[in-house]
């Protein structure tokens, strides 16, 4: 009988699990907006990829992915 391993519910919630990668919301978009431009927001309102150095650490962190 295998153990079953836990999906690190953190790791879970800020990561999108897309078709061939990892996908997550962009820093800085929390408060003090007003001081920020409209093209800045709307850079920070698309998601990014996780780096592929932490690519292997998310997943460890999400087995059944």
């Amino acid at each position: 009988m295998r153990v079953k391993l836990k999906t690190r519910k953190a790791a879970s919630k800020r990561v999108r699990i897309k078709k061939n990668c990892l996908r997550r919301k962009k820093a800085y978009k929390g408060h003090l907006l007003r001081k920020k431009n409209s093209k800045q927001l709307r850079g920070l309102s698309e998601a990014s990829k996780v780096h592929s150095s932490d690519v292997a650490s998310f997943e460890k962190m999400l087995p059944y992915r």
